[in-house]
Parts: C-alpha cells; structure tokens; sequence
C-alpha cells in the first residue's frame, strides 16, 4: 500500500498532507526542502515534532554574533535566551530562559509531567515575554528553535489563527494555545525572533539548556494541561 500522508518539515507550509499534489506545491523549487511520506496522520505528526526534522531551510536566520549582540544591548534593548526541551518528547519536559538587561541578567525555568519539545520551545518564549509584557522596551529573543523563530518572523503563526488554528490543507496547527499566548505578546512589543545554533558554544543558550533539561528530570512535575488538545 503506498503512502498517504505527507509531513512538510520544511516549505513553503509545513504540514501534514493527504495528497502529494499538495505537498509537492510545498517542496517544489523550495530551498533545503525536507519533507517524509508516512501511512498514518499520526506518524506524520510525531515526526513534525521531533526537534530533529524541524524546519531549517537555508532562508534559516542565521546566528548574531557577540558583537550585534552587545550593540542591542547597548541601545536599550533586553536579550534574551531560551530553550526547551523533554525527555522521549513527549515526555517529561522543561524549559530556561534568560534575560539579559544591562549588566543585569535574571534565569526562570519550569517543567511539566509530560508534553513536547516544541511545547516547551513555546513556552520557554511566553515566559520570557511575559517578565517583559507592559515594559516598553525592545526585545530580542534568541532560540535554537527554528519552529517557533520562523513561525514567528516567516507568519506560519498567524497564517494558522487566520485560519482558525487551522493549516492550509485544513488541519488543525499544533499547540494553537501556546501560538496563541506568543502571539498575544509578541504583537503588543517591538520584539525580533533570531535563531541560534544549538549546542554550538553560546554561553548563554547553553545555560538556557541546563535550566531545561534538569528541571524535565525533577519530580512532582505539573501537568502540562494544553498537551493533547
């Protein structure tokens, strides 16, 4: 039996497809392309979470450097880091943010039970925004996510709850409540998405890592009540 679900990681808009034709206006002439045929929706959709198929094409926003950074900062604008992670995914998962204001620089972590990399990806960014919600001052966020940098900065995000949390072959967006939330926030500030490489020797997004990753292995984790909905 041939396949009949297509999972777009990377395209015009990524997605889970029924019909080739479909996907294949996605991938076509698109750079750095990755897409997989699965023979059901749901393994399509876990392979779209996995952080490793997650979307990286070469229009990709490239990582700042040290210098661009300090220059920010410089002209009053907060930096900040996250990263998100679970253990499995799903799994147990956490999430580490650091903001950086001045000479100042403040961490916040949190975890849940069991959810998704790129759940906790999300909501590694609310927290950050929300520390900054009302303040008026410019942000730049910093992710080794490329599924919420570019669901941000490329519109994938606001496409979805355009449709009504729906994507363009009518299946509901993943995690429409976290999109939601980000968007909230991020449409109520002068904020910028710009992807970092992971695991790559950033100080900070390593840090980020650590707050993440040992928060998803404490106990007593809460539920991550928006999972599965």
């Amino acid at each position: 039996m041939g396949k009949k679900f297509y999972a777009v990681a990377a395209g015009r808009e990524p997605g889970v497809y029924s019909q080739w034709p479909e996907a294949e206006r996605q991938v076509k002439g698109f750079p750095g392309a990755k897409f997989k045929g699965f023979a059901s929706r749901a393994e399509a959709e876990a392979w779209l979470e996995a952080p490793l198929y997650a979307p990286r094409s070469a229009r990709t926003p490239r990582p700042v450097a040290a210098a661009a950074e300090n220059a920010a900062a410089a002209a009053d604008t907060v930096i900040v880091f996250t990263d998100g992670g679970c253990i499995n995914n799903p799994g147990p998962g956490g999430y580490g943010v650091i903001i950086v204001d001045g000479a100042e620089e403040q961490e916040y972590c949190g975890g849940f039970s069991l959810t998704t990399n790129n759940r906790m990806e999300l909501m590694a960014c609310i927290v950050a925004l929300q520390q900054l919600e009302g303040s008026g001052r410019p942000v730049v966020v910093h992710s080794d996510s490329s599924y919420v940098v570019n669901g941000i900065e490329k519109g994938w995000a606001r496409s979805w709850r355009n449709r009504g949390w729906r994507r363009s072959d009518g299946h509901p967006a993943l995690n429409a409540d976290l999109w939601a939330e980000l968007l909230r926030l991020a449409e109520a500030m002068a904020v910028r998405f710009v992807w970092v490489k992971g695991h790559a020797g950033n100080s900070r997004n390593e840090r980020c890592d650590v707050l993440a990753t040992s928060t998803a292995r404490g106990h007593n984790l809460p539920p991550d009540r928006g999972y599965g909905r």
